[in-house]
This record gives structure tokens, C-alpha cells and sequence, in this order.
């Protein structure tokens, strides 16, 4: 025998597994990670007492004026991330919420992130001298150049890293500085050959490096919207795909001949 539901007792049978799904979903740990502007650092000067890039075999040249290599900073891995935290973050232009595998690779614990990340800066320097000395032409062996930065991993500081080279080697080959005295943040990755790459979260790593101090931004061609999303005001974008374009291009802002590329 069955006896049939009223409509309030029908819509509270139904509304228990919602209830029911939400509650869990407020106590669970969701796939991803709030991510945040982080530290920036001028490639040109000193990172915890020591020269970011040290140049031997070949005279260098003072320099002023800034290149700020830029960061975000995400959850760790091993961080539970709550429905509220998203919520939160959702609604805030100084956060991102971004899925974990997106930042981290899957299935690894976090000291083989760490690790990876380790390894990625390292062959990202490698790679950021290699095309810094190829775009100058200077392949002589006995030139040496070693990078040094604490506490950052990850490959996206090789765009930045390259026109440091660059800037102490040679300038903007007619004497002056390759900044103009400016202080210039930026991101990608770069290749042997000077191919520039994306890197995500270009949004955030605007605002940190409007907060100290830059005015304007290199920033991957393919990310030019992301990073239009939030730009602070008073950051100026320039979109580059390769190291060449990047010099032509602040070459071009510093002397003001020739055209400068915006997004």
C-alpha cells in the first residue's frame, strides 16, 4: 500500500540529497589551488645579498633601471582546499582559483615537486643563456654566466633572465641601458633559439609587478587578454614572442623610434 506525499513533504524528500551533496561539498577538499601575486625580483641587482647574474670571460657594463622577473604563489599540494576558499577567492581580482594539475603535475608528492621545479629553473637558466649569447653572437666557451635566485622554481623566469644578459653584455648597443632607467617587469619562458613561451597567471603577476614599481610588462603574445583582464593601472603591455622582439622593442620605447607593440 502507498500513501501519497503532500507537496511540502514531496519538496523536503527531494531536497534532503541536495542538502545532502552541498554539505559535503562544504567539508570536502576540492582539486584545486588559490594562487596570489608573489615575490618579483630584479634580475639586474641582487637577490638575498648575492648577484642574480654574474658574467665572466667577457666585460660587462653597469646598469640602471630595473628587470623584474615575476611570480605568483599558490597552495601547496598538500594543502585541502574548501568550497569557501573558492568562493572567497572567486570574488577577489588578487586571487585566482586554478585546477591543482594545472599548477602542479599529478601523482607527484611534494618534495618531487619541489624537485621538479628545481630542475625546470635550472634548465630554464641554461636555456635563457644560451639564447642571451646567440642573439649577441658571443658562443665563446670561455664566457661564463651563472644565474642565482632562492626560493623560486619553474621555467618562467627565462625571458627575464635573457635580457639581464643581454643588458650587461651589451646595453642597448649605443651606450645606454636596455630599460631606459625603467623599472620593466615581464614573464615567459624562452628557448635555446629565443622563442618566448606562455606561462599562466599572467593576471596576477601584473599586479605584483605594478605594486613594486614597474611600469611596464613583457608579457607573451598568446596571453595578451589574460593579462588584460586585471592590468593595474599605469602598467603598460608589451606583447613579444621572441628574445630579438623583446630587445627591438624596448630599444624602440627607450629611443622612441620605431614602433612599439601593445596588446
Amino acid at each position: 500500500m502507498f500513501s501519497r506525499l503532500t507537496r511540502p513533504r514531496a519538496v523536503a524528500v527531494c531536497a534532503l540529497p541536495v542538502v545532502a551533496l552541498l554539505a559535503t561539498a562544504a567539508f570536502a577538499p576540492l582539486p584545486f589551488s588559490l594562487a596570489q601575486p608573489g615575490q618579483t625580483t630584479n634580475v639586474l641587482g641582487e637577490d638575498k645579498g648575492t648577484p642574480v647574474i654574474t658574467i665572466s670571460g667577457a666585460p660587462t657594463r653597469e646598469t640602471s633601471g630595473q628587470l623584474r622577473m615575476t611570480t605568483i604563489v599558490a597552495t601547496s599540494p598538500d594543502v585541502d582546499v574548501m568550497l569557501g576558499d573558492v568562493i572567497d577567492a572567486w570574488f577577489r581580482t588578487d586571487r585566482a582559483v586554478m585546477p591543482r594539475d594545472s599548477v602542479y603535475p599529478s601523482g607527484k608528492s611534494t618534495r618531487e615537486i619541489e624537485q621538479y621545479n628545481t630542475e625546470q629553473m635550472k634548465q630554464s637558466q641554461n636555456a635563457a643563456t644560451e639564447a642571451a649569447l646567440n642573439h649577441l653572437d658571443l658562443n665563446d666557451k670561455n664566457i661564463k654566466v651563472t644565474l642565482r635566485l632562492a626560493d623560486v622554481g619553474g621555467p618562467s623566469a627565462g625571458l627575464l633572465f635573457s635580457l639581464g644578459i643581454v643588458d650587461k653584455l651589451k646595453g642597448d648597443g649605443d651606450g645606454g641601458d636596455l630599460t631606459g632607467g625603467r623599472t620593466i617587469a615581464g614573464t615567459g619562458t624562452i628557448d635555446a633559439d629565443g622563442k618566448v613561451g606562455a606561462v599562466g597567471g599572467v593576471a596576477l603577476k601584473t599586479q605584483a609587478a605594478r605594486r613594486d614599481g614597474a611600469t611596464v610588462f613583457l608579457v607573451p603574445k598568446d596571453e595578451c587578454s589574460d593579462a588584460k583582464a586585471e592590468l593595474p593601472k599605469g602598467l603598460r603591455l608589451i606583447p613579444v614572442t621572441t628574445l630579438k622582439g623583446a630587445v627591438s622593442a624596448l630599444e624602440a620605447l627607450d629611443s622612441g623610434k620605431g614602433s612599439v607593440p601593445a596588446c
